[in-house]
Order: C-alpha cells, then sequence, then structure tokens
C-alpha cells in the first residue's frame, strides 16, 4: 500500500487570506482553539508563498516540526535548525533528495508558536500537555482535517504504519 504522506506549513491564516488572519487573530487571540480542522491554517512554505492546508484535503496528513515527512524546521530544540530557509532547502534536496512540501522554519511551543502547533496540541495532548518536547513529535490528521492521534519523538514513523490503514 502507497501511502500520501503530506506536509504542513509555518504561517497561521484561516481560509480566506493573510489579511482575514491578522483580523482574526486581532480580534480573538485563541482563534484557533475554535478551528473545525487543519483546513482552517495556512502556513509559508520554504519559499516565502503562503499555501491553504486545504491543499491536503481527502489526505491523511502526518505533521511534525523537523525535515522529515512534513518538512517543518523549528530551532528550539537545542539549536537544531540555525540555517535560513534557503540553507535548509538546500541541504535537505541535496542530502536527503526530499520529494515532499517544505515550509518555512516555525516556532512550535511558547507564545509564538505557529498557531498550527497550538491547534494540534489542544486537540492531541501529550505526556507534558500543550508542550511538544522535541523534535520529531507527529500528529496523524484523518481525511477530514482532524487531528487523530499524536506520537512520541521516538515513535518510528514505519511503526505508525498501521494507524495511516485505519484511516485510509
Amino acid at each position: 500500500m502507497t501511502f500520501h504522506i503530506s506536509k504542513i506549513l509555518s504561517l497561521p491564516g484561516p481560509k480566506g487570506g493573510v489579511s482575514r488572519l491578522f483580523s482574526r487573530m486581532a480580534a480573538e487571540k485563541d482563534w484557533w482553539k475554535k478551528a473545525a480542522s487543519i483546513y482552517e491554517f495556512s502556513a509559508k512554505d520554504i519559499d516565502g508563498n503562503e499555501v491553504s492546508l486545504e491543499k491536503y484535503k481527502g489526505h491523511v496528513v502526518l505533521i511534525l516540526n523537523c525535515l522529515r515527512i512534513l518538512g517543518f524546521p523549528c530551532n528550539q530544540f537545542g539549536s537544531q535548525e540555525p540555517g535560513t530557509e534557503a540553507e535548509i532547502k538546500t541541504f535537505v534536496t541535496d542530502k536527503f533528495n526530499v520529494q515532499f512540501d517544505m515550509f518555512s522554519k516555525i516556532n512550535v511551543n511558547g507564545n509564538d508558536g505557529h498557531p498550527l502547533f497550538k491547534y494540534l496540541k489542544h486537540k492531541q495532548g501529550g505526556t507534558l500537555g500543550d508542550f511538544i518536547k522535541w523534535n520529531f513529535t507527529k500528529f496523524l490528521v484523518n481525511k477530514e482535517g482532524i487531528p487523530v492521534k499524536r506520537y512520541a519523538p521516538n515513535t518510528e514513523p514505519n511503526s505508525i504504519e498501521k494507524d495511516f490503514e485505519k484511516y485510509w
């Protein structure tokens, strides 16, 4: 069975564009808590283009905050991703020949954490609650855009195949 594993983004934004996002953010600080699915978010890709997560509608998606599978680099964990987006893109393309969408570097924890990751942590809390302990924390999202499972940083992607089959 071949799985369509997609990625995610790096700047938040509800359906309808960046200006609506900033209006919504100004009007309601925690708007992301009321999101019905990941399709209400958007983020910048590694080249700086705003991408709506509606792009992944109808696909099972695995989201994580690092360079594997979903491509959300984050420098909050031991400064593992200190480079610019261009440097990260060159590195993963040259070294790993990535074939998936890459997004801009983001924060996943704290007040300046990306709203998408705030939403994911809110829907699928972990051992540390609404906090990501380390890179490679993963979130499985069903075809309806609903986060259905969270995996620890040390969970190998191939060990979650049964969950993909369940939601496929």
